[in-house]
Parts: C-alpha cells; sequence; structure tokens
C-alpha cells in the first residue's frame, strides 16, 4: 500500500502541536516555579495544585484513549453492542473510586497509590505490589499503542511497527519535558480533537451508500448472550468496575487536586464525560457491521469478524468517509491514544522511582536524583509498551486483560489498606498476593498462550472457562487477607507467640507498646515496624490546600528496637531517609 502523502503530513503536523504544547505547559510552570520545577512533587503531582477545567479534561481524557475507542468499535463489530462493556465498566469504576477512595487517599497526602501499603507494611513488602501495577500499566500502554499503530497503518500506509514507534516515542518526548503539567495540558488539546473528530466522522460513514442501516439486525444493538456467557459476561464487569479503581493514572491526578473534594467530584464529572465520549465509536462499529465492505472498497478487501475487527475503525474512517473527515478521525485516534500513553508512562516510572527505587534501595538519594530515574524508568516503559503492543493481536482483548492481575490482585489490597487498615498486616498482605496470583495462573489466559491447568466449574474444552473464575480468585485473595491477617493479629496479640517469632515486625514489642500509648493518649504518632517502614502525614483538608506531604522512612533492620526512640515527635524527620 502506498504511503498517504496527505494524511502523513496532517498527522506530522498534529504530533508537532502536541509536542510542542507539552513542551510549552513543562516550560511555562517550571519558569513559574523554578524552586520546585525539579522536585518529584512538580513532576509526578503538578505542585498538587490541578485546576479544575484542566482536572476535568486531563482525567477524561487518560481513560478515553485509543484502546477505549478502536476496543469499542472492535467488539461492537464482532460481538454487538451489549459486548462492549469496558466504557461502561471504566465510566462506573470512576463514580466507585471518586465515592470510596479519592477522598481518603487525597487527604492523606499521599504521592503514588504504593503510598499507604509501604506506610503500612513497609517498604519491601508493599513495593512488591508495583508488579501487578506494572503489568496492568504495560498492558494498557500496549493497547493504547497498537489500536494507533493500526489506524497509522491503514489510513496512511504506515508500517505498523514505526507507527508503533514514532507514537510512543513523541508521547515520551514531552512527558520527559514536563511531568504532569506537560501530560495534563496536551490532554486538553487531545480530548477536544477525539470529541470533534470522532462525532464528526460518525454521520460521515453512516449516510456512505455502502451502508444499509434499514436492514440492519437488531441483533446488532443488543448482542447476543448466551446461557454458557453470563457467567463470563457478568465477570467481565466487576473485573472493569473494580479492576477499573487500582490505578497510579487515576491516582495521580485524584492525588494533584487542591482539595479531596475536588477529588471526588472530578472522579464523578470524568465517569460522565467517557460514557458520552464512548457514543461515537459504538457508532462508528455498528455502521461498520451494516457495511457492504465489496461495495466500500471496489472489491480490493474481503472484510471479515475475524481477521479484521483489530482494525475495523481505520477501516470504516478509509473506506466511509471523505479523505479529509479521515484525517480528522485520524487526529482523534492519535490524540486519544496520546492522552493515555503518555499518562501510562508517566504513573508506573513515578511508582518505579518513589516507592521502589527511592524508598527501598535508595533512600538518601535526592529531589533531582530521583526526577532522573523518573526519566530513566519513562523510556524503559515506554519501550516495554512497545514491545507487547507489536506483538499482540486483540486490542479489545489488552483492554480488558490490563484490568485482570489489576483485579484479582491490587484491588483486595488497596479495599483494606484503605477501609481495614487497623487490623490488615504484613502476614495478610503476602498470603492474598501468592493466593491470587496462583489460583488465577492456573485458570490460564488463552491471550497470553497460558494453558489452563485448573478447571473451574462449567469448564469447556472448546470454549474454556465458564465460570467467573477471576471473580473466585478475587475473593479468595481478600478472604485470606482477611483470615490471616486476623490469625496474626490475634496469635501475637495473646502472646501465644513471642514475638521473636515475629519476622515480618508487624507485632514487636516496640509497636505493641505504642499501640498501647496510642490507646490511652490520642494523637500521638506511631512507628511502623516493618525492615524499612514508610509513614506520610498531610495536613490537607476540605477547606486548604496542601502541598508535598512528609513521607518518612524509619529504619529498623535490626533484630531488637533498642535503638529506636520510643517515639516520634511529630514534625520530625530523619533526616538520612527523607524523601
Amino acid at each position: 500500500m502506498a504511503i498517504n502523502v496527505g494524511g502523513l503530513v496532517s498527522i506530522i503536523v498534529f504530533y508537532l502541536v502536541i509536542l510542542a504544547v507539552g513542551i510549552w505547559a513543562g516550560w511555562r510552570h517550571g519558569k513559574k516555579n523554578q524552586k520546585e520545577a525539579t522536585g518529584t512533587e512538580s513532576v509526578m503531582l503538578a505542585g498538587r495544585n490541578m485546576g479544575v477545567f484542566v482536572g476535568i479534561m486531563t482525567m477524561t481524557a487518560t481513560w478515553v484513549d485509543g484502546g477505549y475507542i478502536m476496543g469499542s468499535a472492535e467488539v461492537v463489530f464482532t460481538s454487538g453492542v451489549a459486548w462492549c462493556q469496558a466504557p461502561f465498566g471504566y465510566a462506573v469504576a470512576l463514580f466507585l473510586g471518586g465515592l470510596f477512595f479519592a477522598g481518603p487517599m487525597r487527604s492523606a497526602g499521599y504521592h503514588t497509590m504504593l503510598d499507604p501499603f509501604q506506610e503500612k507494611y513497609g517498604a519491601k513488602i508493599g513495593g512488591i505490589l508495583y508488579l501487578p501495577a506494572l503489568c496492568g500499566e504495560i498492558l494498557w500502554s500496549s493497547a493504547i499503542l497498537a489500536s494507533l499503530g493500526s489506524t497509522l497503518s491503514v489510513i496512511l500506509g504506515l508500517n505498523n511497527t514505526i507507527a508503533v514507534l514514532s507514537s510512543a516515542s513523541v508521547a515520551m518526548l514531552y512527558t520527559l519535558f514536563g511531568g504532569l503539567y506537560s501530560v495534563a495540558y496536551t490532554d486538553v488539546v487531545q480530548l477536544f480533537c477525539v470529541a470533534f473528530g470522532l462525532i464528526l466522522c460518525v454521520p460521515f460513514a453512516w449516510n456512505n451508500p455502502a451502508v444499509d442501516m434499514e436492514n440492519l439486525s437488531p441483533a446488532v444493538w443488543g448482542g447476543t448472550i448466551k446461557t454458557h456467557d453470563i457467567g463470563i459476561y457478568t465477570e467481565n464487569y466487576l473485573l472493569l468496575i473494580m479492576g477499573g479503581i487500582p490505578w497510579q493514572v487515576y491516582f495521580q491526578r485524584v492525588l494533584a487536586f487542591r482539595t479531596p473534594k475536588q477529588a471526588q467530584t472530578m472522579s464523578y464529572v470524568a465517569g460522565l464525560g467517557s460514557i458520552i465520549l464512548a457514543a461515537p465509536p459504538i457508532l462508528l462499529g455498528v455502521v461498520a457491521t451494516a457495511t457492504d465492505w465489496n461495495v466500500a472498497t471496489n472489491g480490493t478487501m474481503n472484510i471479515t469478524v475475524a481477521e479484521d475487527g483489530k482494525i475495523i475503525l481505520p477501516l470504516v474512517l478509509q473506506y466511509l468517509t471523505p479523505a479529509w473527515v479521515s484525517y480528522i478521525g485520524l487526529g482523534a485516534v492519535s490524540a486519544a491514544a496520546m492522552s493515555s500513553a503518555d499518562s501510562s508512562m508517566l504513573s508506573s516510572s513515578s511508582m518505579f522511582a518513589r516507592n521502589i527505587y527511592h524508598a527501598i534501595f535508595f533512600p538518601w538519594a535526592s529531589e533531582r536524583h530521583v526526577v532522573r530515574v523518573i526519566w530513566v524508568a519513562i523510556v524503559v516503559v515506554a519501550a516495554l509498551a512497545s514491545l507487547v503492543a507489536l506483538t499482540v493481536n486483540s486490542i479489545y482483548g489488552l483492554f480488558v486483560l490490563s484490568a485482570d492481575l489489576v483485579y484479582v490482585l491490587l484491588f483486595p489490597q488497596l479495599l483494606l489498606v484503605i477501609h481495614w487498615k487497623k487490623y490488615c498486616n504484613s502476614y495478610g498482605s503476602i498470603t492474598s498476593m501468592i493466593t491470587g496470583f496462583v489460583f488465577r495462573i492456573l485458570g490460564g489466559e488463552p491471550l497470553l498462550g497460558l494453558p489452563v491447568v485448573l478447571e473451574y466449574p462449567f469448564y469447556d474444552a472448546e470454549l474454556g472457562q465458564l465460570f467467573p473464575f477471576r471473580t473466585l480468585c478475587m475473593i479468595i485473595a481478600l478472604l485470606s487477607h482477611v483470615l490471616v491477617s486476623l490469625l496474626a493479629h490475634w496469635i501475637f496479640r495473646n502472646n501465644y507467640l513471642s514475638t521473636k517469632w515475629d519476622v515480618l515486625g508487624c507485632f514487636d514489642d516496640a509497636s505493641i507498646s505504642s499501640s498501647t500509648r496510642q490507646h490511652s493518649r490520642a494523637g500521638e504518632e506511631k512507628i511502623v515496624d516493618d525492615f524499612s517502614s514508610c509513614r506520610m502525614s498531610s495536613n490537607s483538608s476540605e477547606e486548604t490546600s496542601t502541598s508535598a506531604s512528609q513521607f518518612e522512612l524509619i529504619s529498623s533492620r535490626s533484630s531488637t528496637q533498642e535503638h529506636l526512640p520510643a517515639q516520634v515527635p511529630r514534625g520530625e524527620v530523619n533526616p538520612a531517609f527523607s524523601l
């Protein structure tokens, strides 16, 4: 296929505009806040000074990505509207995230989603949870880049590898330059492009002579949910809703808002916006189903569900709309992809630099040093996401799979550490991770080529796992966390085992005495003892904005606590470990 020069020029201009906006945003805020420009809070959280308008736009744009748009059109074309669950599931996730998690997280003044885990379980054990978070981010970024690569290759005739790598490079460059400032401001431009471009494409495609909407089967609008699919269908929604909450890309914006109330409100508005913006790609998927592709392509292509579902949206733009409209639609898909790829690169890199590199290995590293680590991590994450995008076939499959491990492993952990913090402990957390991971892996995963080892109820050799086994794995992880935490609490608090057997340092003498003092004298600070323990404190409230929260790491590597003070006075930070 020859390269479409006009389309190529338009996409190059679009990329240059986005790159310019990203660099300008980073330069503008860097110049305005020169003292804080190189700090981790400025790079990761835009100085906790995210405005309402920019906040709404960036949170909505983050979810309405290339996988969201391309995947929605794909699944409508292949299975019907009823199976287009991701947009609605993720929208509900934003509502629930705002209702139950945004307020507590922002009020605590955390910097990343992993902070509450390291505060409770210690830096090393809490850091283990970075692995499922990283896997989810990479799979999500891969879905985004794959969608964009497919669009550019179909409409412009570009090689898919070149399309993916060039797009990832542009997103990476402005993210490196300005952090969340650049990401948020480019999101504003990109969301406008998405809304305008997709809405413009719908009437042109709908009224194409090759499209017969009058004789469209009603089953396309409703879809067909067979009896044996009920369990899978229900679980998909649970996975998307609850697995759509524990994401650093979401909490990075939540924690960047000025107040907890603002963070909650923006979650609700973004949820509504994401539902509205799901309508155009769904309609374009319906149009694709009603199209006589032999007529549309003049007999040059045989469009089938099995072979062309992944690229159906770019095919609609290419053959059912005028050239100038397809260029605008291409810009919309590109904008959607870039607006989320950059967010995912920044979020996973931020967690690595703060919660792994700094908290565990180099607690004495300076702010400037950690920012440089973020830059390196952004490059690595971009490379990994590009690699996966080039090797996996289904965009929608990647889109759903990205929430899989997050749903099974992270959601139970986040739910308990936020709403059951008093009783959960490291023993329960580790058990939860192990049981959830083992039962999930044994269930197999066709998209990744993992064989089925454990056949859950209703297993079918041809159809695979029909039982909602991911939800079962999540429940197993949740219950094992609760039961083991309670058991460990009961054993050590009642002295059935000496604290010398408390290898994770959850119930040692110092922490028990500290707990006793807390009950008798409210308001005193506690010491959390676990190899390397983290504490974040914040003075934020709904009425006042907050700057950086304190993040303390208190070393307790020795087997006894005799070298630690009995109590850490309020406001004092161990200078060797302060971030």
